[in-house]
């Protein structure tokens, strides 16, 4: 499956902005955020608004200051929330549209098109929109283009020579060529298969081959078990073969 055209993550920018903002409209700004255990949903919602402007101005200048620390994220009153989101979101698709997507900007594994930052936020905030229905008990859902592409994302930065660098925590991933296919079964497509080499994961789509552990499930559930929002025991997901080969993967990509 091909990346998402930068209209279609804009999109899932807008629309997954828009229902993180529904998800905590009424709640209590103090309530917990049981996949973010460090966060409130006040620290959610600033976390999100933050990255979406800092990102902006990123997307406009070329470079960026330094990433902005959460604590210090201020998305005002609840009741601004939900024009205060759907503002950032609004901003930075506007300004992705503005520079041109295959405009080349600053990024953390090196200078890379505006279109990468914009399938980063979109996807990101897919995974926090998650995060809010989940503290709220708001319903979650995910179109399958964007959750397929939002896994593959998160792929491509495991496999990347920076990844170790960054999330050092992942050099835990390295392996002598075990193997995990995630297997999205409510999809025309065959899913990833994983390979742990000594070097680190490695990744490809599947053809077809036998891995050491197969993790089946709608994509949706694929998704969210993949970033750790939902546990496996609660997801409608099918584990065949080593377990515990799962599991380990799972805790080490726990970030």
């Amino acid at each position: 499956m091909r990346t998402p055209e930068p209209a279609r993550l804009a999109e899932g920018l807008r629309a997954h902005t828009a229902a993180l903002a529904e998800a905590v409209t009424g709640a209590d700004p103090a309530a917990p955020v049981p996949t973010c255990p460090e966060w409130r949903l006040r620290d959610l919602v600033g976390h999100v608004g933050q990255a979406h402007r800092w990102t902006t101005a990123l997307v406009r200048t070329g470079a960026a200051d330094a990433v902005p620390d959460p604590a210090d994220a201020d998305p005002g009153p609840p009741d601004v929330w939900r024009g205060w989101l759907n503002e950032g979101a609004e901003d930075l698709a506007k300004a992705a549209e503005d520079v041109g997507p295959e405009t080349v900007v600053r990024a953390f594994v090196g200078p890379l098109p505006v279109a990468f930052w914009l399938r980063r936020m979109a996807h990101e905030t897919a995974v926090h929109h998650a995060d809010a229905a989940l503290a709220t008990g708001a319903a979650f859902t995910i179109a399958p283009d964007l959750a397929s592409d939002a896994i593959r994302e998160a792929l491509e930065f495991m496999a990347s020579p920076v990844a170790e660098d960054l999330r050092p925590g992942l050099a835990a991933l390295r392996g002598q060529d075990q193997s995990i296919h995630l297997d999205p079964e409510d999809m025309d497509n065959p899913g990833w298969l994983i390979t742990r080499t000594p070097e680190g994961p490695r990744w490809d789509h599947a053809d077809g081959e036998t891995a050491d552990v197969s993790l089946g499930a709608p994509v949706r559930d694929l998704l969210l078990v993949f970033t750790r929002r939902l546990p496996l025991e609660d997801a409608d997901a099918v584990v065949t073969g080593e377990r515990a080969l799962l599991d380990h993967w799972l805790a080490c990509t726990a970030f």
